[in-house]
């Protein structure tokens, strides 16, 4: 079994680890990043896929990967597991529709609440004890579900067409265009920038460069939020207009 992620900041790839590590002690993890992703999808029958749900649908970078390698996935044996700040619907079902169409076979799917890493909105902020819950919480739910696996019932979550529907109509129905294409909305504020280049490196779409000393950006952002949130100045915004709190999941292991 291999683990393919994408992670913004950090939410989906800890998940993933701890599935392959829960499932057979390995770190055979590995973000679609990585140029040995794609090696390591060929060779394996059986893949692992992680993303963080956006407005109940596939982040654009995600579905970009799944779209370009379509060769990849015919006859694959997939588990889905779908991060979120709180409910999506069917964010494991969206992207099984997607690799169905290519021929993949959906033996199950996991909803895994984690803390929510939109830093430039109130809404879903918890506080760090809260937040140190969820982890845990998450955690044991990824350990039960890798039992269920071992026995032959893997969960189903945000596969049936009442997730369908919920998905649909909570969210996806009325924010799709926010998803549909790469943004051109994120804003660095050239007062507050230092000129580090941190965002530049984390960025997974290059959309980020270093010009005169100033952070700038392009038309290509995945709404992933990993510059916000590591930016040391907090100059960083996207659907805000300050940052309220950085978030990382490293700081409530």
């Amino acid at each position: 079994m291999t683990g393919i992620y994408f992670s913004g900041t950090g939410n989906t790839k800890f998940c993933v680890d701890n599935f392959m590590k829960e499932y057979d002690n390995s770190q055979n993890s590995f973000s679609i990043e990585e140029k040995v992703a794609v090696e390591k999808i060929e060779k394996d029958s059986t893949i692992v896929i992680g993303y963080p749900v956006q407005y109940s649908n596939i982040p654009k970078i995600l579905r970009d990967y799944i779209v370009d390698n379509r060769y990849l996935w015919k006859g694959k044996n997939i588990f889905i597991i779908a991060t979120m700040g709180l409910f999506s619907g069917d964010g494991a079902g969206i992207l099984a529709r997607l690799l169905k169409s290519y021929g993949a076979v959906i033996v199950g799917g996991l909803h895994v609440k984690m803390p929510d890493s939109i830093c430039d909105e109130k809404v879903l902020k918890r506080s760090f004890e809260q937040n140190r819950k969820v982890v845990m919480g998450a955690e044991e739910k990824i350990g039960k579900c890798v039992y269920h696996i071992k026995n032959g019932k893997p969960p189903q979550e945000g596969l049936g067409i009442a997730c369908h529907l919920a998905g649909l109509f909570g969210q996806r129905l009325y924010f799709f265009w926010k998803i549909s294409k790469y943004t051109d909305q994120l804003k660095i504020n050239s007062f507050k920038c230092i000129g580090c280049g941190l965002c530049e490196k984390v960025c997974p779409m290059s959309n980020i460069a270093v010009k005169n000393g100033l952070a700038v950006s392009s038309g290509t952002c995945t709404m992933c939020y990993r510059c916000i949130n590591k930016c040391p100045a907090q100059a960083i915004t996207l659907l805000g207009k300050k940052v309220i709190e950085q978030n990382d999941v490293s700081k409530y292991l």
